[in-house]
């Protein structure tokens, strides 16, 4: 089975360190969620990369005051098929917010490496402090 993630609102069963952002689009619990021009929905495509910062702790909308995390693990529903132990990324294309075990492939997409697959369902997510990658 690939790897899908449905986008429902996930469970964070842990996160390391809760902040709080104000929103600048609609994300559910459990979106990958980054900083450009306020914080919104992460996305890997070319020309609009917005890379991830943290996780969606809940759902909100744009000016809402929501808790993030940096470095949740995410279980629940919203994730199937996953590799164990194979990388995350930010998914591609009109997926904003989304995680694929797919690194993006064209050139200018973000191909920073986000996160593990603990299992089938579930994901530890671990944003880095790093300089950010593009597939060249």
């Amino acid at each position: 089975m690939a790897f899908a993630d449905g986008q429902t609102p996930a469970i964070i069963a842990e996160g390391l360190t809760p902040f709080k952002v104000t929103l600048a689009g609609t994300v559910a619990k459990g979106d990958a969620i980054g900083y450009s021009t306020g914080w919104k929905r992460s996305l890997g495509t070319a020309g609009s990369v917005v890379q991830l910062r943290g996780v969606a702790g809940e759902s909100g909308v744009s000016g809402d005051v929501i808790t993030a995390f940096f470095g949740p693990t995410i279980v629940g529903d919203r994730f199937s098929g996953a590799t164990i132990g194979g990388a995350v990324y930010v998914a591609e294309g009109a997926d904003n917010g989304k995680f694929t075990q797919t690194v993006p492939s064209t050139q200018n997409d973000a191909t920073t490496q986000v996160g593990v697959a603990l299992s089938a369902t579930e994901l530890l997510i671990t944003p880095n402090a790093e300089a950010d990658s593009v597939h060249a």
